[in-house]
């Protein structure tokens, strides 16, 4: 993650933007009354989803069983029939 003071932020905030977008790289803005975290909105997405998909007990369950299983268990993608 990046940290930047807001004088900094607010001189560079087009490039700033720019890279956060294009790498998706969070930034960490500094101020006097607190910090501010800026994420693409591609992450800020992702993060959403994973909470909703993470408020359901068993589908979490089964995301983590497939994140364990042996590859043995997969099938190969050119395998699949659609």
């Amino acid at each position: 993650m990046i940290t930047l003071s807001i004088t900094n932020f607010r001189k560079n905030i087009y490039n700033v933007l720019s890279q956060t977008i294009k790498f998706n790289e969070p930034i960490n803005i500094n101020t006097k009354e607190g910090n501010a975290v800026i994420l693409s909105e591609e992450d800020y997405n992702g993060l959403i989803e994973t909470l909703y998909l993470s408020s359901f007990p068993k589908l979490k369950e089964s995301i983590i069983e497939g994140l364990n299983a042996p590859e043995s268990e997969f099938v190969r993608e050119d395998e699949v029939e659609w």
